[in-house]
């Protein structure tokens, strides 16, 4: 019941829906070609292919944490209450919320890729599959991190604060919009710290794995997580994803059990 009226919801907004797409919309044609102009190519791979990728990630990504806001207005309006005592288990309340994020982000990054044949990334029914894979876990993990941050805030207006004081961190120092590698030191910490690393760079690299990218984009903007010299393979980084869904599951369904 709790997934299906998030969706409803979400599907009635055509303004939440609207503004969801513009913005990775922007980064990608706005900052791909500006990015494309002052590096150039490498063999043929532009920019705008590279941060492909990450703007699918980032569509993913917000739309999952901010699908967490509904909490916070039924909060406000009184509905989480009545839900909160009604004959059904909190469990089934957080996942409930979860999974509705998780679908409507999932959906959207999907349809982002449409884009990919107006920049001349390539695409195939595997790599399309695995890609959705890939989404599903990371809009999974960052909903409930959402759903976790929105448990314990009563206003919409801070929620809000909170998430873009987050977000924006989170997105620009995950990789998303340029390479890992050559990093200087403090920052190469910063993004290896970050959770959204490990969720960016596996769908970067199931996308890429098909590009046909020449030696010297592979290298120039080569995929992979290294941490003193060793570079984790593809599913460590999703391993840890899962971690990090559960963890914050866990600390979900803790926070929905204690009384506001």
């Amino acid at each position: 019941m709790v997934w299906q009226r998030e969706l409803i919801r979400f599907t009635r907004t055509k303004t939440r829906i609207l503004s969801s797409f513009i913005q990775p919309i922007l980064f990608l044609f706005v900052l791909g070609y500006g990015m494309t102009t002052l590096v150039g190519t490498t063999g043929g791979f532009d920019f705008k292919k590279f941060v492909f990728p990450g703007i699918v990630s980032m569509t993913v990504v917000t739309t999952a944490i901010f699908s967490a806001i509904s909490i916070v207005w039924d909060r406000e309006f009184g509905f989480l209450r009545e839900m909160l005592v009604a004959p059904v288990s909190r469990v089934s309340i957080v996942l409930g919320k979860a999974l509705g994020g998780t679908t409507i982000a999932t959906i959207q990054g999907t349809i982002m890729l449409a884009l990919a044949p107006l920049i001349g990334v390539h695409l195939t029914v595997l790599l399309v599959l695995q890609v959705i894979a890939l989404e599903a876990l990371m809009a999974f993990a960052l909903t409930m991190f959402g759903v976790f941050v929105a448990s314990r805030i009563q206003k919409m207006e801070g929620f809000q604060v909170v998430m873009q004081l987050v977000l924006f961190p989170m997105i620009f120092l995950s990789g998303a919009l340029f390479p890992l590698n050559g990093l200087p030191g403090w920052l190469a910490v910063i993004t290896r710290l970050n959770p959204l690393t490990y969720a960016v760079d596996p769908l970067r690299h199931v996308v890429f794995a098909i590009q046909n990218m020449p030696p010297a984009a592979a290298a120039r903007f080569a995929t992979g997580v290294t941490i003193y010299g060793y570079t984790l393979p593809l599913m460590a980084e999703v391993a840890i994803v899962v971690v990090f869904a559960i963890v914050f599951l866990a600390l979900a369904i803790s926070a929905f059990g204690k009384p506001d």
